[in-house]
């Protein structure tokens, strides 16, 4: 695959670039802020200028801000709906046309075990991550007939850069880390980035050409268990 990077960090996208380079992978990065529908546009524009076809979109771009309903500060309740839940639904505005002009395309958008589970402190966050799913079985339905499938991921505990970095500024470290997720589900631990980026390949591959509408839970069993 030919990949676009979009984020709205241009550092982090050089050094995603970079390690794609290493692998021979071509890449394009476009510094893009989700919650702004004509960025959205606009990148997609960038992306077939570029390389003629969108064939795949995984919108993960999100941002997670702690605090009840009655805690939340109407600023960090925007900036969470913008990113997480109108970021996800510009992002596929944006690809949903020209995948309909070549009557083929893959989505894939990233939810979370919390829009299952409720969690103490969590509320805003936890609702945009529900609003994902509706969007999901909402463009499923719609675009179905049209050979466009639409999936979303929800990722239990995963030990991200954002956490990592998080957590370093507290001076935790990364087996620090590992030992306080340790018991997190059926498996016992938290995941790493690289099982949950395979579900997410493989919904939006041709190994799963007959799935669309499903959440597919990446979460080590947690969500039927109950063990943080």
């Amino acid at each position: 695959m030919r990949v676009a990077l979009l984020d709205i960090c241009a550092d982090s996208l050089k050094a995603v670039a970079a390690r794609l380079a290493e692998q021979g992978t071509e890449s394009l990065g476009i510094v893009v802020d989700v919650s702004d529908p004509e960025a959205c546009e606009n990148a997609v524009g960038n992306v077939l200028e570029s390389w003629g076809s969108v064939d795949v979109l995984v919108a993960n771009a999100g941002v997670q801000i702690g605090g009840s309903v009655c805690e939340t500060s109407p600023d960090d309740w925007q900036k969470i709906l913008d990113v997480n839940l109108n970021g996800a639904a510009y992002s596929c505005k944006a690809v949903i046309p020209p995948m309909l002009a070549q009557s083929k395309g893959s989505i894939a958008i990233v939810s979370s075990v919390n829009a299952i589970v409720g969690s103490p402190g969590m509320t805003v966050y936890d609702m945009s991550k529900a609003g994902v799913l509706a969007l999901m079985r909402s463009l499923a339905a719609e675009y179905g007939a049209q050979n466009i499938r639409v999936n979303a991921v929800s990722p239990g505990n995963t030990i991200t850069d954002f956490h990592i970095d998080r957590m370093a500024e507290q001076g935790v470290s990364v087996d620090q880390i590992r030992e306080m997720t340790s018991g997190y589900g059926l498996l016992g631990r938290a995941a790493e980035p690289e099982e949950i980026a395979n579900a997410i390949y493989f919904v939006t591959s041709d190994e799963a050409t007959f799935i669309t509408g499903h959440n597919l839970v990446v979460d080590g069993g947690y969500t039927i268990s109950g063990k943080a």
